[in-house]
């Protein structure tokens, strides 16, 4: 594993939270049209029937796939069943402050899980970059006006974004674990096929829960069909596949700086779509989390 950030490797990690931040503006415009939970297995059914002509043959009873069942079972209900079902349902009972805010703890869980499950020794010096990554959110969130932070309040959404951050702590882990054979890891397609064949089945069990225990509904158009489009493509296909790849290459530790640029990003698509132009405290926040991310990566 390269620790070094090279001009690729920034891409890599810097487009995810990009796609990130726009799962979250489209997932909070289709909260009236389709139930959380049934939103997640439609995005990735769509992202596997487009993934299926490049990644169709890691279905074939020959595949290295089915001998790692197991670990794709895991990937797949970590990476694919929960952690974008648990998002999308936070955002039905929190505010976007109180989401963006606990997801924003990424960071300390990467560090403290590294640590506690995988042997992975902590450094004073990602524990100070992880200080002025959040702090770097904590302006955005704040709005340059730390006295907000002091009003918020947890409410059901803020466990559920809380439970999706550490399971997508332990998925960044297990993707710098490999134990797949090198045919199967190093093509994104089959990779990213093979997690979601099973995740199909864990998000389709909790869909189906959904509907039998709440009045669950749908209303299609083409707003909501656009949006499909757009979280399976981009949040989906392309994110999952260059987080992979970057964290293959630094970690998942320094990794989970660049998810902190997602409040960042938000703020900036809040702006272009919203009207609301961006402030000096955007700049400030920019430095500090980039600023994170150099001290915890440097050698």
């Amino acid at each position: 594993m390269n620790q070094r950030l090279t001009p690729s490797t920034i891409a890599l990690l810097v487009i995810p939270p990009l796609m990130w931040a726009g799962n979250a503006v489209v997932g909070r415009m289709v909260n009236p049209l389709v139930p959380p939970i049934t939103l997640n297995f439609l995005r990735w059914a769509l992202a596997f029937a487009i993934l299926l002509p490049l990644a169709g043959h890691v279905l074939k009873p020959a595949s290295a796939l089915w001998p790692h069942w197991r670990r794709f079972a895991l990937l797949g209900l970590l990476g694919v069943g929960a952690y974008n079902a648990l998002q999308y349902l936070a955002l039905q009972t929190s505010t976007p402050l109180n989401v963006t805010l606990v997801a924003a703890s990424m960071p300390v869980w990467m560090l403290g899980i590294g640590g506690l499950f995988f042997g992975v020794s902590i450094s004073r010096r990602q524990v100070l970059g992880a200080v002025l990554s959040l702090a770097g959110v904590g302006v955005v969130l704040s709005r340059g006006d730390w006295a907000q932070l002091m009003q918020v309040r947890l409410v059901p959404g803020d466990i559920y974004i809380l439970l999706a951050t550490i399971a997508w702590s332990f998925y960044s882990w297990l993707l710098a674990k490999p134990k797949e054979p090198p045919a199967l890891r190093n093509d994104w397609a089959a990779f990213l096929m093979a997690q979601i064949v099973f995740g199909l089945v864990w998000s389709g069990l909790f869909a189906g829960s959904e509907w039998a225990l709440t009045d669950a509904h749908i209303q299609w158009g083409w707003p909501l069909v656009a949006a499909l489009l757009f979280i399976a493509v981009g949040p989906a296909l392309l994110a999952y596949c260059f987080w992979g790849l970057g964290v293959k290459r630094v970690g998942p530790t320094v990794a989970g700086f660049f998810a902190n640029l997602t409040p960042l990003f938000a703020a900036v698509l809040s702006a272009a779509f919203l009207g609301e132009l961006p402030h000096l405290y955007h700049a400030v926040a920019f430095a500090l989390i980039v600023g994170g991310i150099v001290v915890s990566s440097r050698r």
